[in-house]
């Protein structure tokens, strides 16, 4: 892509397409972007906060969250998530369960969110995933009772003024999406909908590690991904469209040509257990020749030590980058360890979840 088209269609596309979005959507909450900076509702996010001279304005801390609206509709694998006190697995009483921790999650200072549309391993990290969680059939048609649920959740989110990641394809079920041209349909149709909802608070994640090889779907790997991200940008509702992104696997710098068309950057610390190799990932993403100012955010790390002087989280933002919580259930953990892991408890109700979510709220001081 050409350097022009970068420079016209990105910051001065934002200007004229996000602003006033409010008032014409009966929305609460507005996503905005500055420079390096997210603003809510015309705010720099945590405007004005300094925790150990780290400066926290325009960051989001968020937590990967992406099984709220599971369900698997495959019966011969489905009964793996019952529940351990009714013994059934019901995807209703999931969602319920999360969008009545999102208030906890906020006033302990959690900003933002990731979803999925097509989840992500229900077990952390699984060889193979035989069932089946999408929103999407296998023509790229939206699934009604997937979208009713997203919808308590981004309705919710809007209330709360927290912004929702949302992400559409996931490699262990893109799949089920017949072939590249269902991909397109079903990018289009998502998209769509949350125009159509006038939410200003969502911002997408067209794929979770766009360079996962176990992708089936060639239009969603990496060299293909730019113009996935192209083709989000282009739909537009009310002169307003959605800002875009896709990640990469864990310890991986985006792709210059990724960058190039993005409105954010998206960084997974997986497999970082150097805090200073955080750094080092924020550093190498602004040295590309696409990057902008523009804001990073590692929205999937699951190394924690948050009762360390430095961490994965802190480098992130001591770098001036943002950073997510990446939880799942290890083997022989309770059930209430892990917001991957079906079932999920929501709440913030394990020792590694409390100790997140009160450093989170000692850094920001609470939700703003």
């Amino acid at each position: 892509m050409k350097k022009t088209l970068r420079y016209l269609t990105i910051p001065f596309f934002l200007t004229i397409s996000i602003s006033g979005c409010l008032q014409k959507s009966g929305r609460n909450t507005e996503i905005t972007i500055e420079g390096e900076k997210f603003f809510i509702n015309g705010r720099p996010t945590l405007e004005g906060v300094v925790w150990n001279n780290i400066r926290m304005e325009g960051l989001i801390p968020n937590s990967r969250m992406v099984q709220g609206i599971f369900d698997d509709l495959n019966p011969e694998t489905v009964d793996k998530w019952k529940y351990p006190d009714s013994g059934k697995w019901d995807p209703e009483r999931n969602t319920n369960e999360f969008t009545a921790a999102m208030s906890d999650w906020h006033e302990h200072g959690l900003l933002a969110f990731t979803i999925n549309l097509q989840g992500g391993s229900p077990e952390g990290y699984s060889a193979d995933q035989p069932w089946i969680n999408s929103a999407f059939t296998h023509d790229g048609s939206l699934r009604d009772e997937y979208m009713t649920r997203l919808e308590k959740i981004l309705d919710r989110s809007d209330e709360l003024g927290m912004i929702t990641i949302l992400g559409l394809f996931y490699f262990g079920q893109d799949e089920n999406l017949m072939d590249d041209e269902a991909v397109k349909r079903a990018l289009d149709h998502a998209i769509q909908w949350v125009l159509g909802k006038g939410y200003t608070n969502v911002i997408i994640e067209v794929a979770n590690e766009c360079d996962n090889r176990k992708y089936d779907r060639s239009i969603i790997k990496k060299d293909s991904i730019p113009a996935l991200i192209l083709r989000a940008k282009s739909i537009l509702q009310d002169g307003r469209r959605l800002l875009v992104a896709t990640s990469f696997n864990g310890n991986t710098v985006p792709s210059d040509q990724v960058v190039e068309v993005s409105d954010f950057v998206l960084i997974h610390g997986n497999g970082v257990n150097d805090p200073e190799r955080i750094q080092e990932m924020v550093n190498e993403t602004r040295k590309l020749p696409s990057y902008r100012p523009m804001p990073i955010v590692f929205n999937e790390d699951d190394h924690y030590d948050f009762e360390q002087p430095m961490n994965n989280m802190l480098a992130a933002f001591k770098s001036g980058a943002s950073w997510g919580f990446f939880d799942f259930r290890r083997e022989g953990e309770s059930y209430e360890e892990g917001y991957q892991s079906v079932p999920v408890d929501w709440k913030i109700s394990s020792q590694r979840k409390r100790a997140f979510f009160n450093k989170i709220r000692e850094i920001t001081g609470g939700g703003k």
